[in-house]
């Protein structure tokens, strides 16, 4: 049997998950060279894998040994690898966001276009949760009826140092402007990014919670609740709202507790902890789909659409939560 030869650039806390996921979980696969700019870094997750390093990212991608790429370096990184990885047509999973800008994923569209061959896929793990696919097999069943309403939230136990108000766009709102158009099926219209009470318990500087508003073509109203520091807990809501009854996301299992005049069950706390079984599904399909020689998941297309919507809603809360036009072309048919 066949097994995909792989090599990872970035070797940060998702890289070494990602490397030892591949390494001794998944099947069909194995990390054969790692890289990161911080060389400590790299030699780690390379002890880890029983693997080499490799001296630089390019020396990776070039390597006819290696079958396909995980881009899992910083974010201002991920455009120059991906459009090296299809200079050298290499098969690339690139964590989210595909680029920091939609004008860099349109450059990997043009580009992937050009040559003729869909190798990208970005990683948008919220697609393969269990929960969530659920959601969507009930929704397409039209078990709901036509969706109208989509409510969601995204809570955090803490922000950490150095986040930004744009990085609760770019890389936490993100999953649901992704997620909430795969449900539903329907492209974005118009956005806005509204600012009201900050919490006490927000670095200064930073305006947490936002709230992101999203009206799709159909007419669909989205409302998502970005707080990233709620401190009770890690919590991810979404209910669909249809013409006929409502799909909510459900939450993970946990035993519940009875003590001392308490009854209740535990709260989540770590994000990888709450996605660990869909970063599992999404690597392994990302592995037997290369095999194959083909690509299935998030694409290039998804994720420069992430990447605009982001863009349009930053400048709308930085414009005080006007209403902005996406005027967004159609899906190529070479991202159907």
């Amino acid at each position: 049997m066949k097994e995909l030869q792989v090599g990872l650039i970035g070797c940060g806390a998702i890289g070494r998950d990602h490397a030892q996921r591949i390494q001794n979980k998944l099947q069909r696969a194995k990390i054969v060279a790692v890289t990161d700019v911080i060389k400590e870094s790299a030699q780690k997750v390379a002890q880890l894998c029983g693997c080499k390093v490799a001296e630089t990212a390019e020396d990776i991608i070039a390597d006819p040994k290696i079958d396909a790429v995980v881009v899992t370096a910083w974010d201002p990184a991920h455009k120059e690898l991906v459009l090296e990885c299809i200079k050298h047509k290499k098969f690339v999973f690139c964590e989210k966001p595909l680029a920091t800008e939609a004008k860099g994923a349109k450059e990997i569209i043009k580009a992937e276009m050009e040559g003729g061959q869909r190798l990208v896929q970005v990683g948008f793990m919220r697609r393969y949760d269990k929960g969530y696919r659920q959601m969507k097999e009930l929704i397409d069943a039209g078990e709901i009826g036509a969706p109208l309403l989509v409510h969601s939230a995204h809570r955090n136990v803490a922000s950490g140092q150095g986040v930004t108000e744009d990085f609760m766009i770019t890389q936490t709102c993100i999953h649901e402007i992704d997620l909430t158009k795969w449900l539903i099926q329907d492209d974005y219209d118009s956005v806005r990014c509204i600012v009201g009470r900050t919490s006490k318990e927000a670095p200064e500087g930073l305006r947490d919670p936002q709230m992101v508003m999203i009206r799709t073509k159909s007419g669909i109203c989205i409302d998502i609740e970005v707080f990233l520091n709620a401190r009770f807990g890690y919590d991810i809501q979404c209910q669909v709202v249809g013409e006929n009854g409502t799909v909510n996301l459900p939450d993970p299992s946990y035993p519940p507790i009875r003590k001392e005049a308490f009854k209740g069950t535990s709260l989540c706390m770590d994000w990888s902890v709450r996605f660990i079984e869909a970063y599992d599904v999404e690597l392994q399909e990302w592995i037997d789909n290369t095999l194959e020689g083909i690509t299935s998941g998030p694409n290039s297309w998804d994720g420069y659409i992430a990447a605009l919507t982001a863009d349009l809603l930053i400048q709308s809360r930085d414009e005080g939560g006007t209403e902005i036009k996406l005027n967004t072309p159609e899906r190529p048919v070479f991202y159907a």
